[in-house]
């Protein structure tokens, strides 16, 4: 059996009041929207404002301690003319942890007494003669380690190879030198140090009428400031 969908008028007239009213209310709120104040400015800006004034800040500098200067005295053995005491000056330059460069300068005496007991006048115009050096050399460290004194007390330590070339000084007359040799440095703080050295000197030498190659060991204790 078929039904008929009848609607009533006064249903009719309920829904079209409903319509009519959310109309009302749409254009009612989208009005408000369009007409509200802008958020004052002042709402999002922070109640105190920071004032930082910058200023320079100098950097701390700390010394490199790459260079050094010191002072050694010690033995000199002058092949065919004894050994004498020596004493000099030194100049450093640590390149890195394991490099360096010196210069040294050095003065001794020589003499000829030996020979004056069989040659009349001797060989020098005097009994003896100064024997100045200097010598540019480089180094490397190859063993670093530290040393103990006691058993409270460390310092770090260095052995080193050395070698390097130079001139000596001896009668009036100038030699070309090469200097090699080894070494131990302690270092007792961060601006000084002691170092002991032994070193060879070759140089010719032709005082006695003949031309002669010549091995001077030297043997020498120093100490230096770092800075």
């Amino acid at each position: 059996m078929k039904t008929k969908n009848i609607r009533s008028p006064r249903a009719a007239r309920a829904a079209a009041a409903i319509l009519a009213l959310g109309a009302t209310l749409g254009a009612a709120f989208s009005a408000a929207a369009q007409t509200a104040p802008p958020t004052p400015a002042s709402d999002t800006e922070p109640v105190i404002v920071p004032r930082v004034e910058r200023r320079e800040v100098p950097l701390p500098r700390y010394p490199s301690n790459d260079f050094s200067i010191g002072v050694f005295g010690g033995s000199y053995s002058t092949q065919n003319f004894g050994s004498s005491g020596v004493a000099g000056l030194r100049l450093g330059y640590a390149v890195n942890e394991d490099v360096f460069v010196e210069a040294t300068f050095g003065r001794t005496r020589v003499s000829d007494a030996n020979y004056r007991l069989i040659l009349p006048g001797g060989i020098f115009a005097q009994r003896s003669e100064p024997l100045n050096y200097y010598d540019v050399a480089a180094g490397y460290n190859v063993l670093t380690g530290e040393s103990f004194f006691g058993s409270r007390v460390a310092k770090a330590t260095q052995g080193y190879l050395l070698a390097g070339i130079g001139s000596t000084s001896i009668a009036g007359q100038r030699h070309q030198t090469i200097a090699a040799g080894f070494g131990l440095r302690v270092i007792l703080s961060d601006r000084y140090s002691v170092q002991v050295d032994v070193r060879e000197r070759f140089f010719a030498l032709d005082l006695l009428g003949q031309r002669q190659s010549t091995s001077n060991p030297e043997v020498t204790f120093g100490l230096a400031t770092w800075f």
